[in-house]
C-alpha cells in the first residue's frame, strides 16, 4: 500500500482529547480511504490520504458541531500538519461547501469545495464508514455499502443531508467507482 497509519498520529488524536469512539471512526476512515485509493490505481498521495483521513475529525476534541472542521484545521496547523492535510480537515464538512452554503451554516465564508482526488477519496470514505459503522442501515459487508451507496443516500436523509450535499456525495461515488472499475 505504501503508507501505514502511524501510532504516533493516533497518539496525537488521543493527546488532543479526541474521544475513543471518534478515534475508532478516524482510524476506520483512514483504512477505508487507503483501501479505496489502492483500488483506484491512480497516482495519488497515499500519505496525504491516510493522514488526512485520520485527522479529519480532530476538531471533535472540542466540538461535534458543524464547525469541528474549521476548529480541527486550526488545531492541525498548530500541530504542524501540512496545508494539504488541514485543507481536508476543514473542507470535509458536508463534502465540501460552497461560499453560499458556508454563509447559510454560519461558517467563515469561503470556498470549501474539494479540488483534489485525495480530498474526494477521504470524504467518500468518511461517508461510507458512517454507513458501515452507524448501524442505521443494515449492511452485511463494506462492499455492500459501496454497491448500495446511491440507494442508501437517497433513502436515508441522515447521509445525504440536503439536495446539494447529496448531489456532491453521489458525484464522488460515481467518480471514484469509475476509477476503480476501469
Amino acid at each position: 500500500m505504501g503508507y501505514k497509519i502511524q501510532n504516533s498520529d493516533i497518539d496525537i488524536l488521543k493527546k488532543s482529547g479526541v474521544l475513543e469512539d471518534d478515534i475508532k471512526h478516524c482510524i476506520k476512515v483512514a483504512e477505508k480511504a487507503l483501501e479505496i485509493a489502492q483500488r483506484t490505481d491512480d497516482n495519488v498521495n497515499m500519505e496525504l490520504i491516510g493522514r488526512g483521513a485520520l485527522f479529519h475529525d480532530l476538531g471533535k476534541a472540542t466540538t461535534h458541531e458543524i464547525e469541528h472542521g474549521k476548529i480541527g484545521a486550526e488545531m492541525g496547523k498548530r500541530l504542524g500538519l501540512s496545508q494539504a492535510i488541514t485543507d481536508i480537515m476543514e473542507k470535509h464538512i458536508r463534502g465540501g461547501l460552497t461560499e453560499d452554503e458556508a454563509r447559510e451554516l454560519g461558517l467563515p465564508v469561503k470556498d470549501y469545495t474539494l479540488k483534489t482526488l485525495e480530498e474526494r477519496i477521504v470524504i467518500y470514505a468518511d461517508r461510507l464508514v458512517d454507513i458501515i459503522m452507524d448501524g442505521v442501515v443494515p449492511v452485511k459487508t463494506e462492499t455492500e455499502a459501496e454497491e448500495r451507496f446511491e440507494e442508501i443516500l437517497n433513502d436515508y436523509p441522515k447521509y445525504g443531508k440536503n439536495e446539494k450535499t447529496l448531489k456532491r456525495y453521489l458525484g464522488y461515488h460515481r467518480e471514484i467507482q469509475g476509477l476503480i472499475n476501469r
